[in-house]
């Protein structure tokens, strides 16, 4: 399964939501250094979607707030 994720950083909760056009929305509360805020969204993709986090990877976008995931 590939994902369209928009991660939002320094949120309030760390939270999951879909649009309407399938995109994941991602708020962490994790800022965007050194991977921090890679590593809350593949823990989170990975309790939202009941799959080990070495199945999640990042195919493009790892220092962008638009990702392209692939779950496994």
């Amino acid at each position: 399964m590939i994902l369209k994720l928009r991660v939002i950083t320094r949120a309030r909760k760390n939270s999951i939501t879909i649009d309407d056009d399938g995109t994941v929305r991602i708020h962490t509360t994790a800022v965007p250094v050194k991977g921090q805020a890679n590593a809350i969204v593949t823990e989170m993709l990975s309790k939202h979607y009941g799959v080990p986090k070495n199945s999640i990877k990042f195919i493009r976008g790892q220092v962008s707030h638009d990702k392209l995931v692939e779950i496994q």
